[in-house]
């Protein structure tokens, strides 16, 4: 992992990809994290009080979350202690107020108890060319993660759409349509990414337009309002 630095942001960069980034003023980035945090407010019963994050990274979906929800509890769990570190010392990650757990994510999952209104499963590993998802096959672990959910809760997986990425996208959308009454699909146009999330209930795109003058910056409400909800089922 490369880590590019300058006054105002930072990034962590991995097979080519911005993995992780940070700026001291804005919060959006037109990427993968925007479609993370715009999914955790699609909750019928409002805004969630508390969020599980596996795969921390650098924490730029959970600086967004903060920055919307700033009295909500999170816990992330993130396997690899260097990144937090990273995180820590480029990142201002202490700033977030998460619950940091270091661990294998599905394996904590699979022990605890705790049950979240939302639960975001961004969990990827680096491989000599790209980074891939790290369970056997495509759909595993949904209904794992199903089961942390408090009633009403969400469940919210980052994909990859480009090529090499489509059979795990698919597959795993059928696994969110078997388990979930709704599911919906939540893209920006710049991102090779998007965020499915699925509940006994999601809202559509219009619940986010409430959240619009959240961001100062207006370069924040531009890549907001970008930000697109499909339902898929």
């Amino acid at each position: 992992m490369e880590v590019w630095t300058s006054a105002r942001c930072a990034e962590f960069r991995v097979a080519g990809a911005t993995h992780a980034w940070w700026h001291r003023d804005r919060f959006l980035t037109g990427l993968a994290w925007d479609n993370l945090a715009a999914g955790a407010l699609l909750r019928p019963d409002g805004p969630p009080a508390s969020v599980l994050m596996l795969g921390l990274a650098g924490g730029t979906a959970l600086r967004i979350l903060r920055h919307l929800l700033p009295d909500a509890r999170f816990t992330a769990v993130e396997i690899d202690p260097a990144i937090i570190q990273l995180a820590r010392d480029h990142m201002a990650l202490d700033g977030i107020g998460a619950e940091i757990i270091v661990g294998d994510a599905y394996e904590w999952a699979a022990t605890s108890r705790r049950r979240f209104d939302v639960v975001i499963d961004d969990c990827y590993l680096t491989g000599e060319e790209d980074v891939f998802r790290p369970q056997t096959r495509a759909g595993w672990g949904v209904d794992l993660l199903a089961d942390r959910l408090r009633p009403g809760g969400l469940l919210l997986t980052n994909l990859i759409t480009g090529s090499g990425h489509r059979r795990m996208q698919s597959r795993t959308r059928a696994a969110f349509k078997r388990r979930f009454e709704s599911v919906r699909s939540v893209t920006t146009p710049a991102s090779m990414n998007e965020t499915l999330v699925g509940g006994d209930a999601v809202r559509s795109g219009g619940a986010l337009d409430a959240w619009t003058d959240a961001f100062s910056a207006a370069q924040d409400r531009d890549y907001w309002e970008r930000i697109e909800v499909r339902k898929l089922r």
